[in-house]
């Protein structure tokens, strides 16, 4: 019964779509951390210190634009190195950051910076301590029926996630246990099937298949 009650928990968020007001922007985001986020305090208190210190986060564009500048079906990804693990306060807790930002290459010369800009905005502390920036062929996605998302950026990135599933419960006390990096509309945490980064600038590189680290969302700014 508990079992299937945490489970529940994850299929209560609806994502639910709506008419663009004037000014906003709205997508999906993936975010895949080198934590569990979906988990309970035991193994989050294990983790701490010794693992979370690195991110992906990643936003797919299907409505909107920055400053007249259409960013209608394009993708901005930030990479994320952090010195401390990225708990409870997030990107406002370690005391130093690093970041890498991937810009869609489909994206023309003033959409590439409306996208920089973008990313730079919404990432809070992170969009001040961006330390390289290039761009890739990117491919995003996230089906808001099954919940599963897709992301990959060339050969540096990949992250697959699904939905959580009661099997995935262990201790029976799961939750969002640590919250999503950025503002978000409707969040799911979810499971990283596959999930890597191999790309230059953060000085690190990670892989955490199977880890209960991975939220799918929507968001409206």
């Amino acid at each position: 019964m508990i079992r299937n009650a945490c489970f529940m928990v994850l299929v209560a968020t609806c994502f639910c779509s709506s008419s663009l007001l004037a000014g906003e922007t709205r997508g999906v985001y993936l975010e895949s951390r080198t934590c569990q986020v979906y988990t309970g305090p035991c193994f989050a208190n294990g983790e701490v210190g010794l693992s979370g210190r690195n991110a992906i986060m990643a936003w797919s564009i299907e409505e909107g634009e920055r400053a007249g500048v259409s960013l209608k079906g394009l993708h901005v990804v930030m990479l994320l190195d952090a010195s401390q693990t990225l708990g409870f306060r997030g990107i406002d807790g370690p005391q130093y950051l690093k970041s890498v930002i991937l810009v869609d290459e489909r994206a023309d010369q003033q959409q590439r910076q409306a996208l920089v800009d973008f990313a730079r905005k919404h990432s809070g502390r992170a969009g001040q301590y961006v330390v390289r920036i290039d761009t890739a062929p990117i491919n995003m996605s996230l089906n808001k029926e099954t919940l599963r998302g897709n992301l990959q950026a060339g050969k540096a990135l990949k992250l697959t996630t699904r939905k959580a599933r009661p099997s995935d419960c262990i201790c029976s006390n799961e939750s969002a246990y640590y919250p999503p990096l950025v503002k978000l509309k409707t969040f799911v945490p979810g499971v990283t099937m596959e999930g890597y980064y191999k790309g230059r600038g953060l000085g690190s590189r990670w892989s955490t298949p199977g880890d209960r680290s991975s939220y799918m969302a929507t968001f409206v700014y």
